[in-house]
């Protein structure tokens, strides 16, 4: 019997200081651009630092954040947040992590509906009945001079462009002035002392989009709107970056994916690294040009 109360006893200690998370979603079906709300709780903090994503950075894509508030106190953490859905479809809002001390607590996950209300057999009729109206060419031209112009402008444009590639922008080409340029955007970034902050989704943000910018000029393959996974089986096929450096990006590019949907939370460590691998990669780039280039006149 005394054992019995024993572990009563503990059971209901470790409950007491543990922990506890929990998640509210308002609705699970809403209307275009309809405002729904997400609650998160945690009980029984006792003091203890709650790390989690940025402010408007917590839900994935789709969710347009419009207000993100978090209170904490001694013992109680509370986030609560206003977000809408601008598309049709169904989408769903994963677990999300947060760090309390040394301990990873996870929401369940959500999945949201969003319905085009005005698709739901309502039925639209005309004022008054349709009136037919005979046009001349000056009424098409006052129809219809905008866009005759806009398009005389596009290919204008278009001509223009084709001209500065051809004869304009031969010598800003060159693998030495990408990799000068972006090796700047790269100590630019880290004046911006992300790392030493803690920002850790903006810095890994930046850093992905500048990598992602120099490898399109460098090596000519479309990184601008590849998704990672995309990106990674290309390079690996075409065989143009070495795999020293298709290893770097791999390995950033992944890690900044995870980061950027808060699945993981790296130290100050790891995001120096991490800088330190992608400016030895542009440097070492002008190489891989180097090696193609031999390899083409071959």
């Amino acid at each position: 019997m005394k054992k019995i109360l024993f572990i009563i006893c503990s059971l209901v200690c470790a409950n007491a200081f543990s922990q506890i998370l929990s998640s509210n979603i308002e609705k699970k079906t809403l209307a275009l651009g309809e405002v729904d709300q997400l609650v998160i709780k945690i009980d029984n903090l006792s003091n203890q630092k709650v790390s989690a994503a940025a402010k408007n950075e917590l839900l994935p894509f789709h969710f347009e954040e419009i207000k993100d508030s978090i209170g904490q106190n001694q013992n109680l953490y509370e986030r609560r947040i206003e977000f809408a859905v601008f598309e049709e479809g169904k989408f769903t809002i994963p677990e999300l992590e947060f760090k309390v001390g040394d301990k990873i607590l996870k929401t369940i996950p959500y999945e949201i509906e969003v319905i085009n209300t005005a698709q739901k057999g309502d039925q639209i009729n005309d004022i008054m009945n349709n009136k037919e109206v005979k046009l001349e060419v000056k009424d098409y031209w006052e129809l219809y001079k905008f866009y005759i112009l806009a398009a005389l402008a596009v290919i204008a444009l278009i001509v223009a462009i084709i001209m500065f590639v051809k004869w304009g922008r031969k010598s800003k080409d060159s693998p030495v002035v990408a990799t000068n340029q972006t090796l700047k955007e790269l100590d630019s970034l880290k004046k911006k002392k992300y790392i030493e902050s803690g920002d850790y989704r903006a810095f890994y943000v930046e850093l992905i989009d500048i990598s992602r910018k120099f490898i399109t000029k460098q090596y000519g393959l479309p990184a601008d709107v590849l998704l990672t996974d995309d990106l990674i089986d290309l390079m690996k096929k075409n065989n143009t970056i070495s795999q020293e450096n298709e290893k770097v990006v791999e390995n950033v590019f992944l890690r900044g994916d995870l980061v950027k949907f808060a699945k993981t939370f790296p130290d100050n460590v790891t995001m120096e690294k991490d800088f330190a691998d992608i400016k030895d990669f542009v440097k070492r780039s002008s190489k891989d040009i180097e090696f193609e280039n031999l390899r083409k006149d071959a």
